[in-house]
């Protein structure tokens, strides 16, 4: 690692830290974020695909269609668990580089997949794989950069990542008129190993050979039960999954009611579009409004805010009042208020760990992801025709997140403590 680097310096050139001149900054920042960009694509490339998939491989019912988002949902939880201690331990870029070979392979599973079992097969193992892109992307900036540089990497890497939701679901479309729905699997094992290819030629090792970490069973029991006997810690992570499992129920049914509910298959890519466009916008202004309100603050309105706009959504569609465009300002709002809350959530979970923090990320990226897939999947599987199934699960989730917050905080809400106290003091005894 240099030695006596100033801020300008740091600003003026590229992975200093490690990787001297092997990447310029545009480069890294547009690397990292297709890393974290393969999920949405994953994801969201599927929607206007999902009744063609189960007409050809025989799914007798429509809501099972829904299975191919939330089994690659299942995967990401089980594998955010794993990658950030084995990239401890043996570095980031081998880790990322396997792990980007064994999700192409698992997408050219689905490209051929004979039945929808195979698929989902497929599915899950192409998100265990994909999670290590979610995962190490802010070890690796973490690894290069510090202080506003990093924040300033992060917030363009977001921000490319806000933007691939709103254009998946038209290119989705643009190759089903093209083209059977297994080149949309095609295209994304052309992508993984393209992005494979990058990584492995021009993507160095940027773990500081002194930051190596022994992954020890008992170093990491130690730190999961800090994690889950930490009120705080453990409240708001399980708060997260809750929350985020009203969106995911949300993405899981929005091809259905577009298609079934409102009879407008061709606005799917457009409204979808629409809604993610509220969603970028609200984490656009939380980065400004979370300095001037806190993250408790911001967060718990935004809790709130859908709870409110859950009732007015259910009483809309109770009324038989609701249009395509209803529901897309709706839908927008609420998932506007997710940004406030989302990220907020994830940083007060993390407040009380000053070491251990890797497996701490791990643990909560796994965990939230793991409710979230259950409990979105119990409200797409409750898809009825109607609006409602996806109201009420915002509205109970919502509820349920704000007992949560209330377990967690002690009944307090809208506080904004300091930091310093937060934090464990006695670092985990090492394991030699």
């Amino acid at each position: 690692m240099q030695t006596g680097m100033n801020e300008t310096d740091h600003k003026s050139h590229s992975l200093h830290l490690h990787l001297p001149g092997t990447l310029d900054l545009r480069e890294f920042v547009a690397l990292m974020s297709a890393l974290m960009a393969m999920t949405a694509l994953s994801i969201d490339t599927m929607l206007p695909a999902l009744p063609d998939i189960g007409r050809e491989l025989h799914v007798l019912h429509a809501n099972d269609r829904q299975l191919i988002i939330t089994t690659f949902f299942l995967g990401l939880a089980g594998g955010a668990l794993f990658y950030g201690p084995l990239a401890d331990h043996h570095g980031r870029r081998p880790v990322l580089l396997g792990a980007l070979v064994l999700m192409l392979v698992s997408t050219l599973l689905c490209t051929f997949a004979s039945s929808f079992q195979l698929l989902l097969i497929g599915r899950f193992l192409a998100g265990f794989y994909a999670a290590a892109g979610r995962v190490l992307v802010l070890s690796i900036v973490r690894d290069c950069y510090k202080g506003d540089m990093m924040a300033r990497i992060m917030s363009l890497i977001m921000f490319t990542f806000m933007i691939v939701p709103m254009m998946a679901p038209a290119l989705g479309a643009g190759i089903l008129a093209l083209a059977q729905w297994r080149w949309i699997f095609g295209l994304l094992a052309i992508l993984v190993g393209a992005l494979a290819l990058w990584v492995g030629l021009r993507l160095p090792e940027t773990l500081d050979p002194a930051h190596h970490i022994r992954v020890h069973p008992r170093e990491l029991a130690a730190t999961f039960m800090r994690v889950v006997t930490n009120r705080t810690a453990i409240g708001y992570m399980v708060a997260s999954g809750v929350m985020m499992g009203g969106l995911l129920g949300f993405l899981v049914s929005i091809q259905q009611v577009f298609f079934d509910v409102f009879h407008r298959p061709g606005m799917l890519p457009v409204g979808f579009a629409v809604i993610c466009v509220w969603m970028a916008a609200g984490n656009l202004f939380n980065g400004r409004l979370v300095q001037r309100f806190g993250a408790r603050r911001l967060s718990q309105s935004a809790v709130i805010a859908v709870i409110v706009l859950s009732i007015a959504h259910s009483l809309v569609a109770l009324a038989g009042m609701e249009s395509i465009w209803i529901f897309m300002l709706i839908q927008g709002m609420t998932t506007m208020c997710f940004s406030f809350a989302g990220v907020n959530f994830s940083a007060i979970s993390m407040e009380p760990f000053a070491r251990g923090a890797g497996f701490a990320s791990s643990l909560q990226a796994s965990l939230t992801t793991l409710i979230s897939a259950l409990l979105g999947g119990m409200v797409g599987a409750a898809f009825n025709g109607t609006t409602i199934p996806i109201s009420l699960g915002f509205l109970c989730f919502g509820a349920i997140t704000l007992l949560l917050i209330l377990w967690a905080e002690r009944g307090r809400l809208f506080t904004r403590p300091g930091h310093a106290h937060l934090r464990d003091q006695e670092p985990l005894n090492p394991v030699r």
